[in-house]
């Protein structure tokens, strides 16, 4: 699945305090800011970019109930419908003798399925291509990247990072959505051009 190419004004910041006001002044001039990309995690920085709180926990509930169902659902089957045993003198439906398992398969549930979750709504999965907008991210610097939209003029955008503190400007095409690849051709095309 590919979401097509897109043109993205980058800017690249040295100081979290000067990236910060940054952030605020270029939603507050209505630019649709794609990303932020920072070499360390930063407090704050996701309501800075009017980033919704993750609903993962609510995935976390629905894959955890699924799982308590599908254990007990499988368990009464077997030891009433299926196979029933006589343990002991046990009951067939022993509830209190099926908590491990439940438990178990409960935590097991939830925890793939929020780890897919978050692979899937995050864009990460084997052999996906993303786009790096600036190798340094990784290093020590702080990229912002905004999306040019039919109402954007480039260069205006160009000097309203400049004036917000931005070091490092560049146009860049990427695509935004899933897409196999090798990084091989293009980013080391991209190395040359920006010169890292």
């Amino acid at each position: 699945m590919a979401g097509g190419r897109k043109k993205f004004v980058v800017g690249s910041f040295s100081d979290e305090k000067v990236l910060f006001p940054a952030v605020k002044n270029v939603r507050k001039a209505g630019y649709k800011i794609h990303d932020v990309y920072t070499p360390f995690p930063i407090h704050g920085l996701d309501h800075a970019l009017g980033i919704r709180e993750t609903s993962i926990h609510t995935a976390g509930f629905i894959y955890g109930t699924l799982g308590t169902a599908t254990a007990l659902g499988f368990i009464s089957w077997i030891f009433t419908k299926s196979w029933p045993l006589n343990i002991g003198g046990k009951p067939h439906f022993a509830l209190p003798a099926w908590i491990p398992i439940t438990f178990e398969l409960t935590v097991l549930f939830s925890a793939i399925g929020m780890t897919l979750t978050f692979c899937y709504l995050c864009t990460l999965a084997p052999f996906v291509k993303k786009h790096h907008f600036s190798l340094k991210a990784t290093d020590d610097k702080f990229v912002m990247a905004i999306e040019c939209t039919p109402n954007t003029s480039e260069a205006e955008l160009q000097g309203f990072l400049n004036s917000a503190g931005a070091e490092d400007i560049n146009v860049q095409e990427a695509e935004t959505g899933w897409w196999i690849g090798r990084y091989d051709t293009e980013q080391k095309l991209y190395r040359d051009e920006v010169g890292f």
